[in-house]
Parts: structure tokens; sequence; C-alpha cells
């Protein structure tokens, strides 16, 4: 009870501080972010910890500089996933404006598969997107009853958006698909080993769901990629074209090729990605724990 209590709080503070100046919001997610990396350590520690095994021809000078970029970019979306949650319509298209929108025109009416990778803006993406179209999602639900049902609520403002319990299994998904509703989806976590095939993700072998492969195979959706960056005066979301020849026959070379995108997008912009997620947690049979232990 008193957690959620907390919680509450919390999320009236965050609500209030969203109201501030956007200059002022970033500069106290940035000031805010120094504080966290510190603080912090089970992340800080595996933030490095992926930016060794992907990178391994950094040095660590420019790893730490990298992570302490994260970290910054990390706190500076969270403060203003609040805005995406609660603000006006107008305020979030003059920071948050989108690239390529001809490749999502030209794919909708048809079933429609949007590919958002893991970096830190993809709230923000999301929510922009539905601004455009209908679309749906999915979330886990959280610990927290209250926390659960504000990120829900946020996240599905307009245009009819729904999310799906992730837990709830992907019928409901396939058949919003089929009705050509697009699937807003971030299928790039280790979700551990179940539908989930070993390819490589930077030359190291990670646990990854074949989720795309199966929604184009089962519904015949093109998959059209969608990747939301940070800059200095909000976030832009860019659309690519519909990737071609997708499903081929071969789930692991479909699992294959959506990293190796993830790949190219995180070398323009590496200290977006996700770095602070355990992404090699699932190894495979025999294989040692890439990570510290938890203390």
């Amino acid at each position: 009870m008193l957690e959620e209590t907390l919680i509450k709080l919390g999320l009236v503070l965050l609500r209030g501080l969203s109201h501030l100046p956007y200059p002022i919001l970033r500069r106290l997610g940035a000031g805010l972010a120094w504080l966290l990396y510190w603080l912090a350590k089970p992340r800080r520690l595996i933030t490095l910890t992926n930016l060794r095994l992907c990178f391994p021809g950094w040095d660590e000078p420019r790893r730490v500089r990298v992570a302490k970029e994260h970290f910054r970019a990390f706190t500076q979306s969270f403060l203003d996933r609040f805005i995406f949650w609660y603000g006006s319509e107008a305020r979030i298209r003059s920071i948050c404006r989108i690239e390529g929108a001809e490749h999502l025109q030209a794919a909708l009416g048809k079933p429609l598969v949007i590919f958002s990778p893991h970096f830190v803006g993809m709230d923000a993406g999301g929510v922009r997107v539905q601004m455009e179209t209908q679309v749906f999602g999915m979330y886990a639900r959280q610990r927290s009853a209250t926390l659960t049902q504000a990120m829900t609520k946020g996240r599905q403002r307009f245009n009819q958006t729904e999310m799906l319990l992730r837990t709830g299994g992907m019928r409901a998904a396939l058949k919003r698909i089929k009705q050509n509703i697009p699937f807003y989806i971030c299928p790039d976590m280790d979700l551990g080993p179940r539908d989930a095939v070993f390819v490589d993700f930077f030359d190291v072998p990670a646990a990854t769901v074949t989720t795309l492969h199966r929604l184009a195979a089962i519904t015949g959706a093109q998959i059209l990629p969608c990747i939301t960056l940070l800059n200095a005066s909000g976030y832009v979301v860019r659309f690519g074209p519909v990737w071609e020849n997708f499903p081929s026959k071969d789930e692991v070379a479909d699992a294959r090729r959506m990293n190796a995108f993830i790949e190219l997008a995180v070398q323009q912009q590496p200290e977006q990605y996700l770095w602070s997620h355990r992404r090699f947690k699932t190894r495979p049979p025999g294989s040692p724990s890439l990570y510290p232990n938890r203390r």
C-alpha cells in the first residue's frame, strides 16, 4: 500500500516536471543522469559489459564515455516520457517530428508491422506514430498496478490505440494485423529461450525472438522499420522503406537480418541503444553468464 502511494506521488511529481520549459527539462535530465550513473551501479556494470562485448575494438575510456552518454539520453527520455503521456498534441508535435512518412503512408491499408528497436526514444516514437494512424502495441504488466495503469493509459492516447497484455498470447495481435491495424512492436530484447534462436548481435550469440518472421509468415504483413532518436530539440522518428523479400523460409536468417539492421543503426548513435538491458542474459547451453553477479 505504501509503495503504491509513493508511486502515485512520484507520477504526480514527474507529470508536474513535464510542464517545465523544454530546455530546462533537458538540463535537468542531464544533471540527474550524472547522479544516476554513479548510484545505479548494477545498471552501470551491465551497460559497460554490453559495450565491452559489442565493441571490443574500443578502448575503455571510450566505453565509459558512451556509457555516460547513454545514461544521459536514457534519463532525458524518461523525463520526456511524461510529456508524451500527458502533454498536449501540439506540444508533442513541436518536439517530435517524423521523417520518411511517405513509407508509412504507402504501407497503410494492408497488414503491417512497425518494427521499432529499443532505442531510448521508442516510447516517444510510439505515441507520435499513433497521431498519424491507429496502431496497437503490447505491454508487460508491472509489479505496481498504479504504474501499469499509468503506462498503458499514456501509451494509448490517440486514434483508438490499444495496448495488449504480452502474456495474453499472439491471437489478438494476429486478428488486428489481419484487420490492417499496424502493430508497433519492439522485439529485440532478451525474453528468454522461448520462441527464440541464437544468432549473433555484434558477433555475440544472442537469444533473439523470431516474432517478425512469424508475424509476416502468418499474416502476410510488411515489416516497416522505425527508429526514434533524440536530438538537440527533441526527437525524430525515422521510417525506412518496408523490407523486401521478407520473410524468407529461414527464421534463423530472418532473426539475423533483424539484428544486422539494428547493428547498423546502433553504430550511428551508439549511446541511444538500451545498453542497460541484459541483452545477453540467456546463454547457449553450457555457456557461463556474461554479467557480474548481482549484489
